[in-house]
């Protein structure tokens, strides 16, 4: 229990506005739902959240001590009141999600609360999967990252040893990565492999392709076939070969058919006739293949796991089954 005496500077204010300034960590729903319960008290009585403070008021917070810390990228969860997460799979070890274009996966110099490590926490937290305040605790974390207008499944460990494992396997590519992009144009031929060489220009934050090996350069391969073609569009899905940052969009820009919405990659031309503002691309498989020994997460080898509704092929290819 912690207890505040109001002064002339708060005097005025509404109760939950009070709450709102004072613990920002505290969500409004579950503030709101603690003054229902008369866990926060005013001069020793219920309250109801319209109360006006006066100078000399007592409050009682009868609320657990994590909402009385200052907020941090560490404690951002906490804030979450209702995690929004489309769970493909889950497990006492992994948690497989379906990340929806325009959400970035991490906190950034932009978004500080609403990304999916904060959704996926805030999830573990409320179903007392997972106790930050526990001596020495894990926090859950991805294994894999997806762009912030790129949608498709994103993995998260559970535990030290599934991070272990899975950053492992897909350092050695034991876990296939496929993809659905919509490019400009039609890919000849049909199907393939593009291979190129990617060096990260920091300032740009976007990759430059060459065709031969260049200092800081980065070898690049995806396999692609073309699924249908239509309106000027094609519809290609990708295995990733390597996971390089911006790999497919960059290399079929270079290719000469960059994908539909990419500002970064495309052009903003072409993009706007069809109306669309970000990249049509989506992570939408994972094979977790793991030919070799995976230790505690064995019995995931030859599971696969796919995205049901991806939106872009069936409003650019309606014709396709």
């Amino acid at each position: 229990m912690r207890e505040y005496t109001i002064r002339q500077n708060d005097a005025g204010q509404r109760l939950d506005r009070w709450l709102g300034k004072t613990l920002p960590l505290l969500p409004a729903p579950l503030a709101q739902k603690y003054i229902r319960l008369k866990r926060i008290k005013h001069n020793g009585k219920g309250a109801k959240r319209d109360t006006r403070l006066a100078v000399g008021d007592v409050l009682q917070l009868y609320i657990n001590d994590e909402f009385f810390d200052a907020p941090t990228p560490e404690n951002a969860f906490l804030s979450v009141f209702q995690p929004q997460l489309d769970i493909i799979y889950e497990d006492e070890n992994l948690l497989l999600v379906n990340k929806r274009p325009g959400l970035v996966v991490h906190p950034d110099e932009q978004e500080k609360v609403n990304t999916l490590i904060t959704h996926i926490q805030a999830y573990l937290y409320q179903k007392k999967e997972w106790n930050p305040y526990k001596e020495h605790a894990f926090a859950p974390a991805l294994c894999n990252r997806i762009d912030r207008n790129t949608g498709g499944i994103v993995i998260a460990a559970k535990n030290a040893e599934a991070l272990r494992v899975i950053n492992d396997k897909i350092k050695a590519r034991e876990i296939d990565k496929y993809y659905l992009a919509v490019l400009h144009g039609v890919m000849q031929p049909c199907a393939g492999k593009l291979e190129h060489f990617l060096r990260k220009d920091e300032e740009k934050k976007q990759v430059q392709v060459f065709r031969q090996p260049v200092p800081d350069g980065k070898t690049a391969v995806t396999y692609y076939k073309t699924l249908a073609v239509e309106n000027g569009l094609s519809l290609v899905e990708c295995h990733l070969h390597t996971g390089r940052t911006h790999q497919i969009r960059a290399q079929f820009a270079a290719a000469g058919h960059p994908l539909l919405g990419d500002g970064k990659y495309g052009s903003g031309k072409d993009n706007r006739r069809f109306g669309r503002r970000f990249q049509a691309l989506y992570s939408y498989k994972l094979a977790f293949t793991l030919p070799t020994d995976a230790g505690m997460l064995n019995y995931m080898r030859g599971k696969v796991f796919s995205v049901s509704d991806v939106d872009f092929t069936t409003e650019y290819f309606p014709r396709l089954k």
